[in-house]
């Protein structure tokens, strides 16, 4: 289990983590519009809290330095330009389900488990004293961005 904090903004996300990665000495190692977003219910309306990101906002972007990760994404504006979002990345659904269960009991779940284009299991909630986490399951990558 890895623990990732994700940064939320409102638009700069690219210049952002650019900025990161040279003050961090890492490297920006992938970042996805989501404009390059394939077409599907994952991320439109209502699956999104309502949140209709603009083509040219930056859906996922992750800077690697020094053996930390560090990931970022524009909107939704549920989670405000200035949240930081706690990711929980596990290796199995079986722990993800789990993990989710726990942190979300006594709290409120924004976004319900499941299986995304990305994740074999995605979801967030805010926890019982307001933090707000996502766990994340991921399907291999491809090596592309």
């Amino acid at each position: 289990m890895k623990l990732i904090p994700f940064l939320g903004f409102n638009g700069d996300t690219h210049e952002a983590m650019a900025f990161y990665a040279r003050a961090l000495g890492g490297k920006v190692v992938s970042e996805m519009k989501y404009a390059d977003m394939p077409p599907g219910p994952d991320m439109e309306g209502d699956a999104c809290g309502g949140y209709s990101p603009r083509p040219e906002h930056v859906a996922h972007c992750q800077v690697e330095a020094g053996g930390a990760i560090l990931m970022a994404a524009d909107g939704p504006p549920a989670q405000g330009p200035c949240a930081t979002t706690i990711n929980v990345d596990v290796d199995s659904v079986e722990e993800a389900e789990r993990v989710f269960a726990a942190l979300a009991e006594g709290g409120q779940v924004q976004m319900p488990l499941a299986e995304t284009f990305w994740a074999r299991r995605w979801g967030m909630l805010v926890d019982r004293y307001g933090k707000p986490w996502m766990v994340n399951c991921m399907k291999p990558m491809d090596g592309g961005h």
